[in-house]
Protein backbone atom coordinates (compact mmCIF):
# COMPACT_ATOMS: atom_id res chain seq x y z
CA UNK A 1 0.00 0.00 0.00
CA UNK A 2 1.47 3.19 -0.99
CA UNK A 3 0.45 6.50 0.67
CA UNK A 4 0.71 10.36 -0.51
CA UNK A 5 3.69 12.27 -0.05
CA UNK A 6 2.38 14.69 2.57
CA UNK A 7 0.71 11.41 4.77
CA UNK A 8 4.70 9.98 4.76
CA UNK A 9 6.00 13.06 6.04
CA UNK A 10 3.84 13.25 8.61
CA UNK A 11 4.89 9.57 9.71
CA UNK A 12 8.33 10.68 9.31
CA UNK A 13 7.68 13.48 11.98
CA UNK A 14 5.89 11.08 14.17
CA UNK A 15 9.52 9.36 14.17
CA UNK A 16 11.65 12.21 15.30
CA UNK A 17 12.55 13.17 11.63
CA UNK A 18 12.61 16.71 10.47
CA UNK A 19 10.24 17.81 7.83
CA UNK A 20 9.58 21.16 6.65
CA UNK A 21 5.96 22.59 7.32
CA UNK A 22 3.39 21.95 5.38
CA UNK A 23 -0.13 21.35 4.81
CA UNK A 24 -3.01 19.66 2.38
CA UNK A 25 -5.63 21.74 0.68
CA UNK A 26 -8.44 20.74 -1.06
CA UNK A 27 -9.44 24.39 -2.22
CA UNK A 28 -7.45 27.02 -3.70
CA UNK A 29 -8.53 29.05 -0.80
CA UNK A 30 -7.75 26.31 1.31
CA UNK A 31 -4.29 26.01 -0.06
CA UNK A 32 -3.46 30.16 0.11
CA UNK A 33 -4.86 30.07 4.07
CA UNK A 34 -2.10 27.11 4.52
CA UNK A 35 0.37 29.62 3.02
CA UNK A 36 -0.19 32.19 5.20
CA UNK A 37 -0.30 30.44 8.51
CA UNK A 38 3.07 28.39 7.50
CA UNK A 39 4.92 31.60 6.69
CA UNK A 40 3.86 35.25 6.24
CA UNK A 41 6.55 35.51 3.44
CA UNK A 42 7.60 32.44 2.14
CA UNK A 43 8.18 30.99 -0.56
CA UNK A 44 6.04 28.24 -0.67
CA UNK A 45 6.10 24.96 -2.42
CA UNK A 46 3.39 23.40 -4.64
CA UNK A 47 3.08 20.18 -4.73
CA UNK A 48 -0.15 17.98 -6.58
CA UNK A 49 -0.77 15.00 -4.30
CA UNK A 50 -1.13 11.88 -6.78
CA UNK A 51 0.66 8.78 -5.85
CA UNK A 52 3.28 8.82 -8.97
CA UNK A 53 6.74 10.45 -9.09
CA UNK A 54 8.65 12.67 -11.78
CA UNK A 55 5.41 14.70 -10.85
CA UNK A 56 7.67 18.16 -11.36
CA UNK A 57 8.33 17.48 -15.02
CA UNK A 58 4.86 15.69 -15.63
CA UNK A 59 2.25 17.88 -17.63
CA UNK A 60 -1.70 18.40 -17.15
CA UNK A 61 -4.00 17.80 -20.25
CA UNK A 62 -6.09 20.70 -19.41
CA UNK A 63 -4.66 23.44 -21.87
CA UNK A 64 -5.41 26.18 -18.49
CA UNK A 65 -3.06 24.61 -16.10
CA UNK A 66 0.05 27.05 -17.43
CA UNK A 67 2.31 24.72 -18.99
CA UNK A 68 3.51 23.69 -15.90
CA UNK A 69 4.16 20.58 -13.72
CA UNK A 70 2.80 19.39 -10.76
CA UNK A 71 5.55 20.90 -8.61
CA UNK A 72 6.08 24.41 -8.00
CA UNK A 73 7.57 27.27 -6.38
CA UNK A 74 5.64 29.96 -5.10
CA UNK A 75 7.16 33.34 -4.42
CA UNK A 76 4.09 35.80 -3.46
CA UNK A 77 0.94 34.26 -0.92
CA UNK A 78 -1.55 35.97 -3.68
CA UNK A 79 -0.39 33.59 -6.32
CA UNK A 80 -0.80 30.45 -4.27
CA UNK A 81 -4.51 30.09 -5.09
CA UNK A 82 -3.91 30.68 -9.12
CA UNK A 83 -1.47 28.26 -8.88
CA UNK A 84 -3.43 25.66 -6.77
CA UNK A 85 -6.60 26.52 -9.52
CA UNK A 86 -4.50 25.22 -12.02
CA UNK A 87 -3.57 21.90 -10.43
CA UNK A 88 -6.76 20.87 -8.41
CA UNK A 89 -9.16 18.87 -10.43
CA UNK A 90 -6.85 18.37 -13.54
CA UNK A 91 -5.58 15.23 -14.66
CA UNK A 92 -1.31 15.13 -14.40
CA UNK A 93 0.29 13.07 -16.47
CA UNK A 94 3.73 11.75 -15.24
CA UNK A 95 6.29 9.21 -17.19
CA UNK A 96 5.23 6.80 -13.81
CA UNK A 97 1.18 7.13 -14.39
CA UNK A 98 0.99 6.16 -18.26
CA UNK A 99 -0.76 8.84 -20.81
CA UNK A 100 -4.48 8.67 -18.41
CA UNK A 101 -2.34 10.46 -15.95
CA UNK A 102 -3.87 10.80 -12.08
CA UNK A 103 -6.55 13.70 -11.02
CA UNK A 104 -5.24 16.02 -8.76
CA UNK A 105 -8.12 16.24 -6.13
CA UNK A 106 -5.73 17.92 -3.54
CA UNK A 107 -2.37 19.89 -3.22
CA UNK A 108 0.40 19.91 -0.78
CA UNK A 109 1.42 23.41 0.25
CA UNK A 110 4.53 23.73 1.90
CA UNK A 111 7.74 25.87 3.25
CA UNK A 112 10.31 26.00 0.62
CA UNK A 113 13.97 25.00 2.16
CA UNK A 114 17.27 26.65 1.09
CA UNK A 115 19.62 23.21 1.15
CA UNK A 116 23.32 23.36 0.02
CA UNK A 117 23.51 19.79 -0.94
CA UNK A 118 20.65 17.21 -2.63
CA UNK A 119 20.58 13.20 -2.73
CA UNK A 120 18.95 10.45 -3.15
CA UNK A 121 18.96 7.93 -0.32
CA UNK A 122 15.95 5.08 -0.16
CA UNK A 123 15.11 1.71 1.86
CA UNK A 124 14.25 -1.21 -0.22
CA UNK A 125 13.68 -5.17 0.80
CA UNK A 126 16.11 -7.68 -0.98
CA UNK A 127 14.31 -10.97 -0.81
CA UNK A 128 17.20 -12.50 -2.43
CA UNK A 129 19.81 -11.92 -0.47
CA UNK A 130 17.66 -11.41 2.11
CA UNK A 131 18.39 -8.28 3.71
CA UNK A 132 17.53 -4.27 3.99
CA UNK A 133 18.94 -2.84 1.48
CA UNK A 134 20.09 1.21 1.98
CA UNK A 135 20.30 3.12 -1.56
CA UNK A 136 22.26 6.34 -1.59
CA UNK A 137 22.89 8.46 -5.44
CA UNK A 138 23.52 11.89 -6.12
CA UNK A 139 21.36 11.44 -8.77
CA UNK A 140 18.35 13.16 -8.01
CA UNK A 141 14.68 13.14 -8.60
CA UNK A 142 14.82 10.78 -11.76
CA UNK A 143 14.04 7.20 -11.79
CA UNK A 144 16.69 5.25 -9.32
CA UNK A 145 15.14 1.73 -11.40
CA UNK A 146 16.47 3.40 -14.63
CA UNK A 147 19.91 4.51 -13.00
CA UNK A 148 20.27 1.28 -11.70
CA UNK A 149 20.30 -0.17 -14.95
CA UNK A 150 22.14 2.59 -17.06
CA UNK A 151 24.68 3.75 -14.60
CA UNK A 152 25.13 1.32 -11.32
CA UNK A 153 28.06 3.06 -10.52
CA UNK A 154 25.68 6.32 -9.59
CA UNK A 155 24.45 4.20 -6.71
CA UNK A 156 25.79 3.21 -3.33
CA UNK A 157 24.27 0.31 -1.80
CA UNK A 158 24.77 -1.04 1.71
CA UNK A 159 22.94 -4.35 3.48
CA UNK A 160 21.78 -3.79 6.36
CA UNK A 161 21.25 -6.26 9.29
CA UNK A 162 17.34 -6.24 10.59
CA UNK A 163 18.61 -6.30 14.40
CA UNK A 164 21.66 -4.35 14.92
CA UNK A 165 20.42 -1.05 13.05
CA UNK A 166 23.15 1.23 11.02
CA UNK A 167 26.67 1.38 12.69
CA UNK A 168 29.44 4.33 12.11
CA UNK A 169 31.59 2.21 9.36
CA UNK A 170 27.93 2.07 7.36
CA UNK A 171 28.08 6.06 7.64
CA UNK A 172 31.33 7.04 6.57
CA UNK A 173 30.43 5.04 3.99
CA UNK A 174 27.38 7.21 2.45
CA UNK A 175 30.12 10.52 3.92
CA UNK A 176 32.80 8.74 1.25
CA UNK A 177 30.35 8.59 -1.47
CA UNK A 178 28.92 11.99 -1.23
CA UNK A 179 32.48 13.57 -0.59
CA UNK A 180 31.32 14.87 2.66
CA UNK A 181 33.33 16.21 5.58
CA UNK A 182 32.76 13.15 8.73
CA UNK A 183 31.70 16.36 10.69
CA UNK A 184 27.98 14.98 9.01
CA UNK A 185 29.00 11.73 11.31
CA UNK A 186 25.80 12.59 13.87
CA UNK A 187 23.97 14.11 11.33
CA UNK A 188 23.77 11.24 9.07
CA UNK A 189 23.80 8.70 11.80
CA UNK A 190 20.71 10.14 13.58
CA UNK A 191 18.52 10.61 9.95
CA UNK A 192 19.60 7.12 9.31
CA UNK A 193 18.73 5.44 12.21
CA UNK A 194 15.26 7.04 12.49
CA UNK A 195 14.98 5.68 8.73
CA UNK A 196 15.84 2.29 9.37
CA UNK A 197 13.75 2.45 12.62
CA UNK A 198 10.60 3.81 10.41
CA UNK A 199 11.18 0.96 7.87
CA UNK A 200 11.52 -1.84 10.57
CA UNK A 201 8.42 -0.60 13.12
CA UNK A 202 6.27 -0.22 10.28
CA UNK A 203 6.42 -3.17 7.86
CA UNK A 204 7.61 -0.86 5.42
CA UNK A 205 8.73 -2.42 1.99
CA UNK A 206 10.00 0.85 0.45
CA UNK A 207 10.74 3.81 1.91
CA UNK A 208 12.19 6.79 -0.43
CA UNK A 209 13.11 10.48 -0.02
CA UNK A 210 14.15 11.71 -3.59
CA UNK A 211 15.70 13.91 -2.46
CA UNK A 212 17.05 14.61 0.69
CA UNK A 213 18.22 18.31 1.51
CA UNK A 214 21.45 19.02 3.60
CA UNK A 215 20.77 22.09 5.81
CA UNK A 216 23.28 25.03 6.31
CA UNK A 217 22.81 24.15 10.20
CA UNK A 218 23.92 20.61 8.61
CA UNK A 219 20.32 19.21 9.42
CA UNK A 220 18.66 16.62 6.98
CA UNK A 221 15.33 17.40 5.92
CA UNK A 222 13.25 15.06 3.32
CA UNK A 223 12.12 17.10 0.37
CA UNK A 224 9.87 14.59 -0.59
CA UNK A 225 8.65 11.27 0.82
CA UNK A 226 7.39 8.02 -0.36
CA UNK A 227 6.54 4.96 1.75
CA UNK A 228 5.35 1.64 0.36
CA UNK A 229 4.18 -0.76 2.79
CA UNK A 230 3.56 -4.52 3.18
CA UNK A 231 -0.12 -4.97 2.71
CA UNK A 232 -0.20 -8.50 4.48
CA UNK A 233 1.04 -6.59 7.99
CA UNK A 234 -1.72 -3.61 7.58
CA UNK A 235 -3.67 -5.83 10.44
CA UNK A 236 -0.53 -4.36 12.57
CA UNK A 237 -1.02 -1.28 11.53
CA UNK A 238 -4.70 0.17 11.78
CA UNK A 239 -3.85 4.16 11.76
CA UNK A 240 -1.28 3.16 8.48
CA UNK A 241 -4.93 1.19 6.79
CA UNK A 242 -7.10 4.02 7.26
CA UNK A 243 -4.73 6.18 5.09
CA UNK A 244 -5.39 3.88 1.75
CA UNK A 245 -6.80 6.31 -1.16
CA UNK A 246 -8.72 3.88 -3.31
CA UNK A 247 -9.70 6.64 -5.41
CA UNK A 248 -5.43 6.59 -6.54
CA UNK A 249 -6.08 2.69 -7.76
CA UNK A 250 -7.76 1.95 -10.79
CA UNK A 251 -9.58 -2.05 -10.70
CA UNK A 252 -6.42 -4.04 -11.77
CA UNK A 253 -4.36 -2.04 -8.56
CA UNK A 254 -7.38 -2.89 -6.64
CA UNK A 255 -7.16 -6.47 -7.30
CA UNK A 256 -4.21 -6.70 -6.86
CA UNK A 257 -4.49 -5.64 -3.78
CA UNK A 258 -7.23 -8.05 -3.02
CA UNK A 259 -5.10 -10.93 -3.88
CA UNK A 260 -2.32 -9.86 -1.59
CA UNK A 261 0.27 -8.65 -4.17
CA UNK A 262 2.32 -5.63 -5.42
CA UNK A 263 1.17 -4.40 -8.40
CA UNK A 264 2.33 -1.29 -10.64
CA UNK A 265 1.91 -0.02 -13.86
CA UNK A 266 4.61 1.53 -16.57
CA UNK A 267 5.09 3.12 -19.63
CA UNK A 268 5.84 0.13 -22.02
CA UNK A 269 4.99 -2.97 -23.38
CA UNK A 270 6.14 -5.89 -21.36
CA UNK A 271 4.59 -7.87 -18.18
CA UNK A 272 7.20 -8.92 -15.57
CA UNK A 273 5.80 -11.28 -13.13
CA UNK A 274 8.51 -12.38 -10.27
CA UNK A 275 8.31 -13.43 -6.43
CA UNK A 276 10.57 -11.01 -4.53
CA UNK A 277 11.58 -7.47 -4.66
CA UNK A 278 15.31 -8.52 -5.30
CA UNK A 279 14.52 -10.54 -8.24
CA UNK A 280 12.04 -7.65 -9.22
CA UNK A 281 14.91 -5.32 -9.36
CA UNK A 282 17.00 -7.85 -11.45
CA UNK A 283 14.76 -8.67 -14.06
CA UNK A 284 14.01 -4.84 -14.65
CA UNK A 285 16.92 -3.90 -15.06
CA UNK A 286 18.02 -6.80 -17.35
CA UNK A 287 14.59 -5.62 -19.61
CA UNK A 288 15.82 -1.28 -20.08
CA UNK A 289 19.32 -2.37 -20.45
CA UNK A 290 17.98 -3.90 -23.51
CA UNK A 291 15.98 -0.60 -23.84
CA UNK A 292 12.77 -1.58 -23.26
CA UNK A 293 10.27 -0.86 -20.28
CA UNK A 294 7.86 -2.52 -18.48
CA UNK A 295 4.22 -1.94 -18.99
CA UNK A 296 3.36 -3.72 -15.53
CA UNK A 297 5.11 -5.91 -12.84
CA UNK A 298 3.51 -8.33 -10.32
CA UNK A 299 5.07 -9.38 -7.40
CA UNK A 300 3.06 -12.46 -6.37
CA UNK A 301 3.73 -14.14 -3.10
CA UNK A 302 3.48 -16.97 -1.06
CA UNK A 303 0.37 -18.59 0.84
CA UNK A 304 -1.97 -18.54 -1.12
CA UNK A 305 -3.95 -20.88 -3.24
CA UNK A 306 -4.28 -21.57 -7.15
CA UNK A 307 -6.96 -19.60 -7.96
CA UNK A 308 -5.40 -16.27 -6.35
CA UNK A 309 -2.19 -16.77 -8.56
CA UNK A 310 -4.46 -17.60 -11.29
CA UNK A 311 -6.14 -14.12 -10.46
CA UNK A 312 -3.24 -12.41 -10.54
CA UNK A 313 -1.65 -13.24 -14.02
CA UNK A 314 -4.82 -12.34 -15.42
CA UNK A 315 -4.71 -8.37 -14.11
CA UNK A 316 -1.52 -8.66 -16.12
CA UNK A 317 -3.02 -10.30 -18.97
CA UNK A 318 -5.90 -8.15 -19.00
CA UNK A 319 -3.59 -5.14 -19.06
CA UNK A 320 -4.11 -3.66 -22.86
CA UNK A 321 -0.47 -2.47 -23.19
CA UNK A 322 1.20 -6.14 -22.78
CA UNK A 323 2.78 -7.19 -25.67
CA UNK A 324 4.54 -9.79 -24.10
CA UNK A 325 4.80 -11.82 -20.64
CA UNK A 326 7.87 -12.75 -18.51
CA UNK A 327 7.20 -15.25 -15.56
CA UNK A 328 10.32 -15.12 -13.22
CA UNK A 329 9.88 -17.53 -10.30
CA UNK A 330 12.47 -18.37 -7.59
CA UNK A 331 10.31 -21.15 -5.73
CA UNK A 332 10.47 -21.69 -1.92
CA UNK A 333 7.39 -21.44 0.22
CA UNK A 334 6.10 -20.22 -2.93
CA UNK A 335 5.90 -23.48 -4.74
CA UNK A 336 6.39 -23.30 -8.71
CA UNK A 337 4.13 -26.02 -9.13
CA UNK A 338 1.45 -23.59 -8.09
CA UNK A 339 2.37 -20.79 -10.42
CA UNK A 340 2.03 -23.52 -13.14
CA UNK A 341 -1.36 -24.21 -12.31
CA UNK A 342 -2.08 -20.48 -11.82
CA UNK A 343 -0.77 -20.36 -15.57
CA UNK A 344 -2.87 -23.07 -17.24
CA UNK A 345 -6.15 -21.37 -15.21
CA UNK A 346 -5.56 -18.03 -16.26
CA UNK A 347 -5.04 -19.16 -19.76
CA UNK A 348 -8.19 -21.24 -19.76
CA UNK A 349 -10.21 -18.30 -19.13
CA UNK A 350 -8.35 -15.77 -21.27
CA UNK A 351 -6.49 -17.79 -23.86
CA UNK A 352 -2.72 -16.58 -24.71
CA UNK A 353 -2.55 -13.85 -27.05
CA UNK A 354 1.03 -12.48 -26.21
CA UNK A 355 3.89 -13.99 -26.06
CA UNK A 356 4.59 -16.56 -22.62
CA UNK A 357 8.29 -16.91 -21.56
CA UNK A 358 8.74 -18.51 -17.87
CA UNK A 359 12.08 -19.32 -15.88
CA UNK A 360 11.40 -21.59 -13.02
CA UNK A 361 13.86 -22.35 -10.05
CA UNK A 362 13.96 -23.92 -6.86
CA UNK A 363 10.57 -26.06 -5.45
CA UNK A 364 9.44 -28.23 -7.82
CA UNK A 365 10.42 -26.36 -10.95
CA UNK A 366 10.68 -29.88 -12.97
CA UNK A 367 7.35 -30.41 -11.86
CA UNK A 368 6.11 -27.10 -12.63
CA UNK A 369 7.90 -27.27 -16.11
CA UNK A 370 6.40 -30.84 -16.92
CA UNK A 371 3.01 -29.61 -16.10
CA UNK A 372 2.99 -26.65 -18.75
CA UNK A 373 4.65 -28.69 -21.34
CA UNK A 374 1.87 -31.32 -21.13
CA UNK A 375 -0.24 -28.02 -21.34
CA UNK A 376 0.57 -28.08 -25.20
CA UNK A 377 0.49 -24.23 -24.26
CA UNK A 378 2.98 -21.83 -26.57
CA UNK A 379 4.70 -21.17 -23.69
CA UNK A 380 8.75 -20.58 -23.84
CA UNK A 381 10.92 -21.82 -20.86
CA UNK A 382 14.56 -20.01 -19.71
CA UNK A 383 17.08 -21.00 -17.27
CA UNK A 384 17.93 -17.78 -16.08
CA UNK A 385 16.78 -13.91 -16.01
CA UNK A 386 18.77 -12.97 -18.93
CA UNK A 387 17.67 -15.69 -20.85
CA UNK A 388 14.18 -15.13 -19.96
CA UNK A 389 14.56 -11.81 -21.26
CA UNK A 390 16.06 -12.34 -24.46
CA UNK A 391 13.75 -14.84 -25.47
CA UNK A 392 10.67 -12.78 -24.81
CA UNK A 393 12.17 -10.04 -26.40
CA UNK A 394 13.29 -12.18 -29.65
CA UNK A 395 9.67 -13.72 -30.20
CA UNK A 396 7.96 -10.48 -29.39
CA UNK A 397 9.72 -9.06 -32.68
CA UNK A 398 8.74 -12.07 -34.21
CA UNK A 399 5.01 -11.41 -33.62
CA UNK A 400 5.73 -7.36 -34.21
Amino acid sequence: MNVHEYQAKKILAQYGIVVPKGGVAYTPTEAKRIAQQISSRGPWMLKAQIQSGARAGGHFIDHDAGGKGGIRHVTQVKNIAYEATQMLHNTLVTEQTGPKGKMVNRVYVELYKEVKRLFYAGLIIDSSIPSISLLISEVVNENIVQIAASQPDKILRINLKYDSGINDEQIMQILDFLLLDKIYMKTFHDFFGKLLFTFINLDAIMIEINPVGLMPDQRLIPLDAKIDFDDNALFRHPDIARMRDDYEQDERQLKAQECGFQYDEYAGNIACIVNGEGLALETMDIIKNKGFDLACSLNVKGGVDKKVIAEGIKICMTNPHVEGILINIIGGFLRCNLIADGILAATQDLGLTVPMVVRFDGTNKDEAKAILENSQLPIIFAENSNEGVNKLLAQMEVND
